[in-house]
């Protein structure tokens, strides 16, 4: 596929999850709208890293670079989690 042709078709595909993300926050599903919106945010974010940023076909370094972020955005939010998760009372009201 052509540089400029693939360029179009993700900046679609951005544009069509952008319209998934707020649709999907004025859908009725609870709990399970965070869930959606960072299920959606995490493919335009692969989809930005392999194709605009040519992660894809990169050096094998900039890939172990990148996983290596992934991996300490999973520990950072992990820990957040469990924060929230054993605060009593949290949030008041």
């Amino acid at each position: 596929m052509s540089g400029l042709r693939a360029n179009l078709l993700v900046w679609l595909a951005l544009l069509v999850l952008l319209g998934a993300t707020t649709g999907g926050a004025y859908l009725p599903i609870g709990r399970f709208n965070i869930a959606l919106a960072l299920t959606i945010a995490a493919i335009k974010a692969a989809l930005v890293l392999i194709v605009f940023m040519r992660l894809w076909e990169g050096p094998r370094l900039a890939r172990v670079f990148a996983v290596a972020g992934f991996f300490w955005l999973g520990i950072l939010l992990w820990l957040a989690g469990g924060d929230y998760l054993t605060r009593h009372g949290f949030p008041p009201g």
